[in-house]
């Protein structure tokens, strides 16, 4: 009789414990994220990333770039064996050197890839049937991909670098490494490492994702109270507004010009990413001893490339952001700042003009801002009473042959309406029109 009970009492545990997981399933499924532990089926391949992406780090660690990249730092593939897999690292140089320049630490890189907590599988609304993971700090999304996609990239990552070199505040998604993993028995998997653009997600309200048209570009909002991340689309954000005060011109410029980067690789379909954030009344600085930190960072402070600086004065061209931020002027001067040894601001000066400033033309050539005191500032405008995370994603949908027959049926079956599959030039010039009707 005890036996029995036991074995009774054992069965009903199994089934409390089955019923707690389905439960904590559930949850994590309707917050759109489900930690990847034991019991998910991801778990052995995502401890097989979390290893071959620490050995790949690690010879990055080792082996840093230099400081000029070449078409074989591009074209480099790392093969390192491991057991039970083997892992594949793509153009590894050239995004060491990239990650270099973003600022990024390849130690912090390395930990948040291979942290022993779980990694977080993202449940997504998108069509598409790629399987999307985060580093548990959220930090990083690892994306699988498909060959040709893969070979899109790579084939274009050198124009890729040249255009987030010559617009350092670029809006695009940040790539930080592509990868393959090969596991006796399955099918070779593809993937990529990018940065988050909703990072740190703590306080985001509101998340949309926008392409500037109308078919299929609505999703049901989530009851008023239940906290659910749901990623919301173009019909769902009529009413409302991205409000930048000075900030505008800067944004209308860099959608334009990342869009145009974009019809040149003849490419459609990708995304503007948008979060809405509420600001705290401490987190909108305008001391202008905070500005001038802020401003070095944002010319200079990007990486290990950062030129160096004279003790107690801002560079000509950092001091060009400072004086449009304080002035909102089109009429552009340079300051001199001495600085104690507190960081107090003790005397400013204002002298040249953009008639005699090479510096002045570089700058807005390259269409820098102050960016925010922050953890993801690339990704990052705060506005008056809101910050706003923002980011243009899916970027490898080329129109091919295949695209230009499906915007032919379309054309059919959405008479009137607009939707997505355009030609690269009219997706461009839309989601930018988009932009300037929703910005203020």
């Amino acid at each position: 009789m005890a036996n029995a009970s036991g074995s009774r009492m054992s069965r009903q545990s199994s089934v409390m414990k089955r019923r707690s997981f389905w439960r904590l399933r559930q949850q994590w499924k309707l917050l759109g994220l489900f930690e990847i532990d034991q019991e998910h089926e991801f778990y052995d391949l995502t401890c097989m990333l979390k290893a071959g992406l620490k050995a790949a780090v690690q010879d990055a660690i080792d082996n840093p770039p230099v400081d000029v990249l070449t078409e074989a730092d591009c074209a480099a593939v790392l093969k390192q064996v491991h057991e039970g897999f083997e892992m594949r690292t793509y153009a590894g140089p050239a995004f060491a050197f990239f990650r270099r320049s973003l600022g990024m630490s390849e130690k912090e890189y390395q930990l948040s890839l291979s942290s022993e907590s779980p990694y977080l599988q993202f449940i997504s609304n998108s069509k598409s049937k790629a399987d999307f993971f985060l580093t548990n700090n959220k930090g990083f999304f690892l994306k699988t991909q498909s060959k040709r996609e893969i070979q899109f990239l790579l084939t274009h990552l050198p124009k890729y670098l040249r255009h987030l070199e010559r617009y350092p505040h670029s809006l695009l998604v940040k790539f930080l490494g592509v990868h393959s993993i090969i596991i006796a028995g399955r099918k070779k998997k593809y993937f990529i490492i990018m940065q988050s653009v909703f990072y740190p997600d703590e306080r985001i309200s509101e998340r949309y994702d926008i392409k500037g048209c109308q078919v299929s570009r609505w999703t049901e909002p989530v009851p008023e109270g239940r906290q659910v991340i749901v990623v919301l689309k173009d019909l769902n954000f009529e009413g409302k507004a991205i409000c930048l005060s000075h900030q505008r011109p800067w944004f209308i410029r860099q959608v334009k010009l990342d869009t145009q980067f974009l019809q040149g690789l003849n490419v459609l379909d990708y995304s503007l990413l948008v979060a809405f954030q509420p600001l705290h009344a401490d987190e909108l600085s305008h001391n202008f001893a905070s500005i001038i930190t802020r401003t070095t960072k944002s010319v200079d402070g990007r990486g290990c490339h950062q030129r160096a600086m004279v003790p107690g004065a801002i560079s000509e061209e950092s001091a060009i952001l400072v004086s449009d931020l304080l002035s909102g002027a089109s009429v552009y001067h340079t300051c001199e700042a001495a600085v104690d040894g507190k960081g107090n601001l003790q005397d400013v000066s204002l002298h040249s003009s953009p008639e005699s400033s090479p510096e002045l033309s570089q700058a807005l050539a390259q269409n820098r801002r102050l960016l925010p005191n922050y953890k993801n500032p690339l990704h990052v405008i705060d506005g008056p009473e809101l910050r706003y995370f923002v980011g243009i994603i899916d970027l490898f949908t080329v129109y091919s042959l295949r695209k230009r027959l499906e915007h032919l049926w379309k054309c059919i079956r959405y008479r009137g309406q607009t939707f997505s599959t355009v030609c690269p030039t009219q997706y461009a010039r839309r989601l930018c029109q988009w932009v300037e009707t929703h910005t203020l």
